[in-house]
C-alpha cells in the first residue's frame, strides 16, 4: 500500500495534492484501509493541518495516489460528512468543516514590534503597487514569452528587458547605452557587491550616505574612503588617487537631498579619466523631481568611466529584485565574471514583465501618477513641519526629508520617536565611521514621506510632529 500522495491524477482533472502517512495513525483496534484512512483524515483536520474550507481530492484521486479502492476512500468521505468533519455538495467537491477541530496558532498578522507609523527611507508606498497593470504586463509576458525564459540565459539579462531600459533611459535620463552594455541585477546593492568584486579597493565614498553599501563593500574586502559633502552635493575636489572607483548620488544624494553641481560633475568625470578610476552613479530618486525636470544621469557626460545604477526599488518595490547597470565596455567582462558568468539572481519571468511593463507605457504611467502623489505629499509634510522650528534640507525631489535638529537633540527624537511608535532614521547611522573634521558632525532626522500608505501617512505625520514639538518644550 502507498502510503502518501504522489500526484493526485491527470494534470487536466482539476485534483488536488493531499499528504496522508497512514502508518503515522495506526490505532489500537484499528481495522484495514478504511479505519487508517478515516484516523489520518480526523488527525490532519484535528491537529489544525488541513483548516476550515481546505478542498480535499477527489475520491477517485485519492485512491489512487494511495493504492486504495474508490469505494474505500468514497465511504471514509461519507462518514466524515456523516459525523460533521466535511461537507459535500455535488458537483462541488468535498471540503474540510473542522467542527470540533483544534487548529494549529493563528500566524500573526504583519510583523511582531513592527512600529505603528513608518517612517523609514528606503521604500515606496507598497500600497500603490499598479497591480492590475503588473497583471495586464504578466498575462501578455506568458502568452508571448519563448520557452528559452525558462532557461539559464544570457548573463546580462533578459533582452527585452535591456531593450526596453536603453530606450526608457535615453528618453527620462540621458543615459548613453546599447542592450548589449546594459546588466540586469537585483537592485542598486547587488550592483555594488558585484562592481567590488570586479575592481577590488578601495572605493571613495560619499562621507554621508547608504550604509548598507558600505557593508556590501566590505563584505567584499574592499575599504571604503569617506569624501565631504556640502550644499552642492560630494566635494569632488576631495577625490583621491589610489582608488578604484567613486560611487556618488548625483540626482540626489541620500541623506542631505541635494543635486550634485553641474561643474562638480564634469569635474568628477575629468578625475576618472585622469586616475583611470570609475565614477559609480547611484541614481538614488532621480525620477522624483517635483519643481522641474529631474537632472539628467551623469553617464550622459561621460559613458567609458560612468557606471549607471538604476533599480524599481523606489519607483515600484524593492522585492520586485530589479535593479540595472549601464557599464563601460572595456569592464564589462570583469563585471559578468564576478556575477559568476550566469544570470542566477534576477528572475527572468519578473525581468520579462518589466520588459512589457515599460514598452506599453506602464512604467511611465506609474511614475507620473506617483510623481504627484508624492509631491502632495512632501508638501503637506513641509507644511506641518514650518510651525516647529526645525530645518527642512534638500531640494523638491525624492521620497525622504533630511530634518536638521539643534545640535544634541538627534538621540532625544530618535529615542522619543521609538517611544511613540515612529521608526525613522538618525542621521549619525548615515555617516562613515572615518569621516574626518572637515565633515561636520549634525543633528537630524531622515523621514520619508514616500513609505506609509496613503490612509497612514496622515496619522504618521501627526505623530511625527507631536515629538518635535515636545523637543522645544
Amino acid at each position: 500500500m502507498v502510503t502518501s500522495w504522489a500526484n493526485s491524477g491527470p494534470a487536466n482533472s482539476g485534483a488536488r495534492d493531499l499528504h496522508l502517512d497512514l502508518r503515522e495513525v495506526i490505532t489500537p483496534g484499528a481495522r484495514g484501509a478504511r479505519e487508517l484512512l478515516l484516523n489520518a483524515l480526523r488527525q490532519a483536520v484535528r491537529s489544525g493541518r488541513l483548516t476550515a474550507g481546505t478542498m480535499l481530492p477527489p475520491s477517485r484521486s485519492l485512491a489512487t495516489d494511495l493504492g486504495l479502492s474508490r469505494n474505500t476512500v468514497a465511504d471514509a468521505y461519507a462518514e466524515l460528512v456523516a459525523e460533521g468533519w466535511l461537507a459535500s455538495r455535488q458537483g462541488a467537491g468535498t471540503w474540510v468543516v473542522n467542527t470540533g477541530a483544534t487548529p494549529l496558532p493563528a500566524r500573526p498578522r504583519g510583523t511582531p514590534g513592527a512600529p505603528r507609523h513608518n517612517l523609514m527611507p528606503g521604500s515606496p508606498d507598497v500600497a500603490a503597487f499598479p497591480r492590475t497593470a503588473w497583471l495586464a504586463a504578466t498575462r501578455r509576458m506568458l502568452a508571448t514569452a519563448p520557452n528559452d525564459a525558462l532557461r539559464m540565459g544570457d548573463p546580462r539579462g533578459r533582452i527585452e528587458l535591456r531593450t526596453a531600459l536603453a530606450e526608457y533611459l535615453a528618453r527620462v535620463r540621458g543615459v548613453r547605452a546599447t542592450p548589449d552594455e546594459i546588466v540586469i541585477c537585483a537592485g542598486t546593492r547587488h550592483a555594488v557587491e558585484i562592481l567590488g568584486r570586479a575592481l577590488g579597493g578601495p572605493f571613495a565614498v560619499e562621507a554621508y550616505g547608504l550604509f548598507l553599501f558600505r557593508n556590501a563593500l566590505a563584505a567584499q574586502g574592499v575599504s571604503t574612503i569617506p569624501i565631504d559633502v556640502d550644499d552642492r552635493g560630494a566635494v569632488v575636489e576631495d577625490l583621491p588617487d589610489g582608488v578604484r572607483a567613486a560611487l556618488l548620488t548625483p540626482a540626489h544624494h541620500f541623506p542631505h537631498g541635494v543635486p550634485l553641481h553641474p561643474a562638480r560633475r564634469t569635474a568628477a568625470c575629468e578625475w576618472a579619466h585622469r586616475t583611470g578610476a570609475y565614477l559609480i552613479e547611484d541614481d538614488y530618486d532621480g525620477e522624483f523631481r517635483y519643481d522641474r525636470q529631474p537632472i539628467g544621469a551623469v553617464q550622459g557626460l561621460d559613458p567609458d568611466r560612468v557606471v549607471y545604477c538604476g533599480s524599481a526599488s523606489k519607483s515600484m518595490s524593492p522585492v520586485l529584485r530589479l535593479g540595472w547597470m549601464v557599464v563601460p565596455g572595456d569592464l564589462l567582462d570583469p563585471v559578468l565574471a564576478a556575477m559568476g558568468g550566469d544570470q542566477f539572481y534576477v528572475s527572468g519571468l519578473a525581468a520579462l514583465t518589466m520588459a512589457d511593463f515599460i514598452a506599453h507605457g506602464s512604467y511611465d504611467k506609474h511614475i507620473r501618477r506617483m510623481r504627484l502623489a508624492y509631491r502632495r505629499r512632501r508638501d503637506r509634510l513641509v507644511a506641518a513641519l514650518e510651525p516647529l522650528g526645525v530645518g527642512v534640507s534638500g531640494l523638491s525631489a525624492g521620497l525622504h526629508l533630511l530634518l536638521t535638529l539643534p545640535e544634541g537633540t538627534e538621540a532625544e527624537v530618535v529615542r522619543r520617536a521609538g517611544d511613540a511608535g515612529i521608526a525613522l532614521s538618525g542621521l549619525a547611522m548615515l555617516r562613515h565611521p572615518d569621516a574626518g573634521p572637515g565633515t561636520p558632525v549634525r543633528d537630524g532626522v531622515v523621514v520619508s514621506f514616500g513609505t506609509p500608505a496613503e490612509h497612514a501617512f496622515g496619522p504618521a505625520v501627526d505623530a511625527l510632529c507631536e515629538v518635535l514639538a515636545g523637543i522645544n518644550r
